[in-house]
């Protein structure tokens, strides 16, 4: 539906909207004036002879301080307000030169919406695409000369428009991998079709202000160390929520006219294949989901980052057409053109996009580095799998030698010291005596507890300070735990979570959807306990209650490994903080933007909350009952692209682990886990390789 001169109904709601955004801003500059109003009438009535006496002179000075103050306040708040540099989402510029095709087909797609191009195209690692605005606010775009008669919208001249800068593209990543050339362009239309309300020099105008008001609320809840700073920074934050709070609705109410004008315009483009591209959009964002927390994130955590995973999303969401029968015959598509095709260098782009990744969902550091390296995904089981396992099953030896367990366990041959499966299937289920047991002293090579350590936890007092070991993301079940998905019920989960984005693009979000978090700089940060949750809360309840189903040497061993992984996670965590970005290699092109988003607080997305005390003790068992298998019957670390590390057995994956490593955690019950390794013929006793 349209209205006057062709301008779209929504484009009309939008200007409206904007409109009344901008009153907010006029309001609020006339209550700062109006003490200094007041204190020019009192001024000039008495000069003129018409308000005189001591009470008209104590009131002049009375009024004319208040309006000296109030200006110097209202004056301070609106330079922070048009100073501060608002939140940028984190992406990976793509030069023109990188991507001629790409750029050719968004420009033909704008002629053909009769809107302008948008400026740049830029890449985020993220299912969902949008416009963002760069501009920063002390190069305001010039001003526009137009007919105050007139209505201008979406209608106008391009030659009107183009006085304003066109905002960037900003992509998911996934999209130009799994999508075809057709697809993406269907996706897009409504996205690319939402720079005409954006080039409306009022939309422009009420979105910056919107912007400034959000970056000074940023400012002031940085504080200050010194009361006067901080009582400033009180003043400011309090009247920049209290305008922010007066817009939201308009605010609100603009960008919807705005995604519906976007929206409305695009229909004429591509619209039957839009509505099929938005079923791979649902089904990007499950498979997407899926490999970052079950493949990249035991990656991260080993401090290799995968180097591909826009190729890797390809393989799973392949394999999810494979398993789910609402995907079946997605993957037929695949002969067509990939989106990928319209980069010069796509494997370059995706290292890029890979690392960014990387240091917004677990906080690596922007380069490669010895401790910080890329893997791909030929090398992936080798250098993750087996590794990550053999690291778990080292730190559970560890923790085993400073609770005094010894090395030897039921059945192991005399003079065998090594470490072994039977010792930690005996120690977990031997039944507590009645009185205290007596430590013995640890025989251990790999090491031995410092002094001053706990001997029941092996903690030692300063490690109640130390931040939990996966206080930023937790360590996925293994991919041997879960049996094969046959069914879409456990893929839709990650969408039912987290929220099916919305790339059919309404175009343009409200203002801060898809703005980066300001986060508190990493120096000033409190530290986190050993245990917390990912709100940074303690969590010792939590975990009481968590262990209570075990055993209490369970619990124990739990305690020692998390301590132990505190205090690694201590040792290692500051990898990337302040680190600059530099571009994945000569020639590229590309590189995560580090000027548009403050890294210090890393990372800033989070995939997960803290892994409990059960689980971890879970995981350090299932990764030495596979380092058994593969030492004593030949299984091999293997990498499943919707659940990550997996157990092969003559090329097939093992299944049915969980269901017996839990019995064991949770009643010291070894049987299940005895039956399944007799089954297959893994020997406990046999000493495995560690780390």
């Amino acid at each position: 539906m349209t209205a006057l001169g062709g301008v779209e109904m929504g484009a009309l709601a939008a200007r409206t909207r904007a409109l009344a955004v901008l009153r907010v801003r006029s309001r609020a500059l006339a209550v700062a004036l109006l003490p200094a109003a007041a204190a020019v009438i009192l001024l000039v009535g008495g000069s003129t002879g018409h308000l005189v006496g001591g009470g008209w002179d104590v009131l002049r000075w009375v009024v004319s301080v208040l309006a000296l103050l109030v200006l110097l306040a209202a004056a301070g708040v609106a330079l922070v307000v048009a100073r501060a540099e608002p939140a940028m989402t984190p992406t990976v510029t793509v030069p023109e030169e990188s991507a001629p095709e790409l750029y050719r087909m968004v420009r033909d797609l704008a002629d053909r919406l009769d809107v302008p191009a948008p400026s740049a195209i830029a890449l985020t690692p993220d299912c969902d695409s949008w416009l963002e605005d760069r501009t920063h606010p002390l190069h305001g775009p010039p001003p526009v000369d137009r007919d105050d008669d007139g209505l201008p919208g979406l209608g106008d001249p391009a030659r009107r428009r183009s006085a304003v800068a066109a905002p960037v593209l900003v992509i998911g990543s996934p999209f130009l991998w799994w999508m075809r050339v057709g697809e993406l362009r269907a996706v897009l239309a409504p996205v690319v079709a939402g720079t005409g309300p954006s080039a409306h020099p009022d939309i422009a105008a009420a979105r910056r202000f919107i912007r400034g008001l959000d970056a000074a609320v940023a400012v002031a809840s940085a504080g200050r160390r010194d009361p006067l700073s901080r009582a400033a920074c009180a003043g400011l934050g309090w009247v920049s929520r209290l305008l922010l709070r007066s817009c939201r609705r308009h605010a609100t109410e603009m960008e919807r006219g705005v995604a519906a004008a976007a929206a409305e315009r695009a229909q004429a483009v591509d619209y039957g294949l839009r509505i099929v591209a938005q079923e791979q959009v649902g089904l990007a964002y499950a498979g997407w989901d899926r490999l970052l927390t079950r493949v990249a994130l035991p990656a991260w955590r080993m401090g290799r980052w995968p180097s591909r995973l826009d190729v890797g999303v390809v393989a799973a969401l392949t394999e999810l057409s494979r398993r789910d029968r609402l995907a079946e015959g997605f993957a037929s598509r695949l002969g067509e053109r990939p989106a990928c095709d319209l980069l010069e260098e796509p494997g370059v782009v995706d290292e890029a996009v890979s690392l960014l990744a990387a240091r917004l969902f677990h906080g690596g550091p922007a380069e490669t580095r010895p401790d910080w390296s890329p893997v791909g995904w030929e090398d992936y089981p080798e250098e993750v799998v087996d590794r990550s396992w053999r690291t778990d099953a080292a730190r559970l030896h560890r923790v085993l030698d400073t609770l005094g367990v010894r090395r030897t366990g039921a059945g192991t041959a005399p003079g065998t010291e090594g470490p072994t499966l039977a010792r930690v299937l005996d120690h977990l289920t031997t039944p507590d005596p009645d009185p205290a047991p007596t430590l013995a002293p640890s025989t251990a090579t790999d090491a031995d507890p410092a002094p001053g350590t706990h001997p029941a936890t092996g903690t030692t007092p300063a490690d109640t300070h130390a931040p939990h070991a996966d206080h930023a993301t937790p360590h996925p079940a293994y991919a041997d735990h879960d049996a094969p998905a046959d069914d879409g019920d456990d893929l839709a989960g990650p969408v039912a979570r987290r929220g099916a984005p919305d790339a059919s693009g309404d175009g343009q979000a409200p203002h801060g959807d898809h703005a980066a978090p300001r986060l508190p700089h990493g120096d000033h940060a409190a530290p986190h306990p050993p245990r917390a949750d990912h709100h940074g809360t303690p969590a010792d309840d939590e975990d009481d209650d968590d262990l209570a189903g075990t055993t209490a040497r369970g619990a124990a061993l739990a305690a020692g490994l998390s301590a132990q992984l505190a205090r690694e996670e201590a040792r290692e965590r500051p990898v990337g903080a302040g680190v600059p970005a530099s571009p994945p290699g000569p020639g590229a092109g590309t590189g995560p933007d580090a000027a548009l988003w403050d890294d210090r607080a890393l990372p800033l997305l989070p995939l997960q909350p803290p892994r409990t005390g059960r689980e971890i003790l879970t995981a350090h068992i299932t990764a030495m009952v596979c380092c058994a298998a593969m030492d004593t019957v030949g299984a091999a670390p293997g990498l499943d692209w919707l659940d990550g590390p997996a157990l092969l057995l003559d090329g097939a994956r093992t299944a049915d682990l969980a269901p017996s490593v839990l019995s064991l955690v949770e009643t010291g019950d070894p049987g299940p886990l005895r039956a399944w390794m007799t089954e297959l013929g893994i020997r406990p006793e046999k000493p495995v390789r560690l780390v």
